[in-house]
């Protein structure tokens, strides 16, 4: 019994009522947005406030963009499952001469919650619709069954 109360009195101990979190990426990134200004600021004031960007574009190289992730515990109860609290993207558009051409902010109001489709394909050919089903689910019985008199 004391074993049982030393050990609960041991994890109840190393639990911590702080809230975890994991940052990832530029942080500040809402106020950094704000002073940056379209037309105005260029490829190096841009560096000089926010930084080096967390991606370059493949296709643009005058596209960058600028990642701000954060996630913290929920709960005790909820076993240590995290809950996105920020997830900024800032998206930086500069002309040929490096000047700010646009800036886009998205927030997490704006991410999409992709929805899978639960449905099941069906074959194109089935044993009971044709011949030729039956006779290539004939030809993978024999394939698959086990060596028995060879």
């Amino acid at each position: 019994m004391r074993f049982l109360i030393i050990i609960i009195f041991v994890f109840i101990i190393n639990c911590s009522g702080n809230k975890v979190t994991n940052y990832h990426g530029t942080k500040l990134l809402e106020e950094k947005y704000n002073q940056i200004e379209v037309n105005i600021s260029n490829k190096n004031d841009i560096v000089e406030i926010i930084g080096q960007p967390s991606t370059i574009s493949d296709f643009n190289p005058n596209r960058w963009f600028y990642v701000e992730r954060l996630k913290t515990n929920q709960s005790l109860f909820k076993l240590g499952t995290k809950i996105i609290k920020k997830n900024n993207i800032l998206i930086v558009d500069l002309n040929k001469k490096g000047i700010l051409k646009s800036k886009q902010l998205l927030t997490l109001d704006d991410m999409n919650d992709v929805k899978y489709l639960k449905q099941i394909t069906s074959k194109e050919f089935d044993k009971n619709n044709n011949v030729f089903g039956g006779l290539i689910t004939s030809f993978r019985e024999k394939i698959n069954a086990p060596m028995r008199n060879r």
